[in-house]
């Protein structure tokens, strides 16, 4: 995996038969995507370094554009900014078009104005990203194309990527392994005083040191429910949730665990396995052909059926390319949406995350995270360790036997 970003695709990367179905359900005739995560997908993988982390430049905003008409993959445009000529001198862009003439807005929508202009075919019907077009860009789309109706295309876009291909999913292992290893190296190095703001910049440090691009940690420590990193200091004793998002090759690896400052108690070692029960009982269900929803279903009773069942938490979700995608599972997890997959079958390819959290009154905030990959028999679980207490000092102790 260390050449990905040099990985050449010389014909689309995705199922082109796929799409162009989604389309005929969606009604669209055309594709204009503007997101950077479909835009990367649509790509094959890539994803111009310039912008990776920020998107405003002088007056405007970067704006990658992907343009597809339906059935003709021979007709697909790529337009960019200007120094991803870079780029496409290297052969790293498979469309046989491109366009990297655009510094903003307005001009990247102008040329992919044009492209469509020149196809021949009648676009009646366009499919976008409201969530990520801007304003001004979608006003000159409009007024270029006044007489085409534009439609959302969100869903159309998820569904092609509901199933990961193998390439996809050797990168959510990756993440996933990465980010539990970072984790633990984080627990190992955790010490009285330490404020939770620091454990962060470790969980930082140890992320980048393993090639990801760090995203987020929501962190709980001692008896405290509030995640946020602060400057509350870790005491000897305290439990310590780690929660976070690292980032693979534009691949997200989400996933919990807990640390302890000290030697879990009997009641500890309780809870976080009632926590872990939870999590199988979930995972029992995972297999292809098994509606999505009886993921959900699972979790829910062993969750009714616990005496904690008041500070219990229980969800699941797709995640791929950003958290929360398809498969969509349940309609009252915290990120609302319709059930799409609750009431059709998983499928090999899918990738979901499970997620139990137990918000003890008196032993704090308790939780594991997984993300599991619907195989051709079950299920895998990339980044399936440290699923335990990870004792700081019993680490030590272990670090210094060796």
């Amino acid at each position: 995996m260390d050449n990905a970003h040099d990985t050449i695709a010389t014909a689309a990367p995705f199922d082109t038969a796929k799409l162009d179905r989604l389309m005929d359900e969606a009604g669209l005739d055309i594709l204009i995507a503007t997101s950077r995560h479909n835009v990367q997908y649509l790509l094959g993988g890539y994803r111009f370094f310039f912008f990776e982390v920020m998107e405003a430049i002088g007056t405007s905003r970067y704006l990658p554009v992907f343009v597809y008409q339906k059935r003709h993959p021979e007709n697909a445009i790529y337009i960019g900014n200007r120094m991803e000529k870079f780029e496409h001198d290297l052969g790293r862009i498979w469309t046989p078009l491109v366009k990297t003439g655009s510094w903003g807005t307005i001009d990247a929508m102008g040329l992919a104005i044009d492209h469509v202009r020149k196809l021949g075919a009648p676009a009646k019907r366009v499919g976008i990203e409201a969530s990520f077009l801007p304003a001004d860009a979608r006003d000159h789309l409009r007024a270029g194309l006044d007489d085409v109706e534009l439609r959302e295309a969100h869903f159309t876009l998820e569904r092609l990527r509901a199933v990961k291909s193998p390439a996809e999913l050797d990168l959510i292992r990756e993440a996933s392994e990465r980010v539990v290893d970072a984790m633990l190296a984080t627990f190992r190095n955790c010490v009285p005083g330490m404020t939770k703001n620091e454990v962060v910049a470790r969980l930082r440090h140890e992320e980048q040191a393993r090639d990801l691009v760090f995203e987020y940690c929501l962190i709980a420590a001692g008896n405290s429910h509030n995640r946020a990193p602060s400057n509350q200091r870790l005491a000897e004793g305290d439990v310590i949730s780690i929660d976070s998002g690292g980032n693979y090759r534009g691949y997200i690896g989400d996933l919990s665990r807990m640390g302890i400052l000290g030697e879990p108690d009997s009641e500890l070692r309780e809870l976080l396995h009632e926590v872990e029960d939870i999590q199988q009982a979930a995972r029992r269900v995972i297999r292809p052909g098994a509606m999505g929803g009886d993921i959900i279903a699972a979790g829910e009773a062993m969750v009714k059926s616990s005496p904690n069942r008041a500070v219990l938490d229980f969800t699941a979700h797709g995640i791929g390319l950003v958290s929360h995608e398809a498969p969509r599972l349940t309609a009252t997890g915290p990120v609302p949406y319709t059930p799409y997959d609750a009431d059709r079958p998983l499928e090999p390819g899918m990738v979901i995350s499970i997620e139990t959290a137990l918000l003890h009154p008196a032993r704090g905030y308790i939780k594991l995270e997984d993300t599991l990959i619907v195989t051709e028999t079950g299920w895998e679980a990339p980044g399936d360790h440290g699923r335990e207490w990870n004792s700081s000092r019993l680490m030590a102790r272990a670090d210094q036997r060796r």
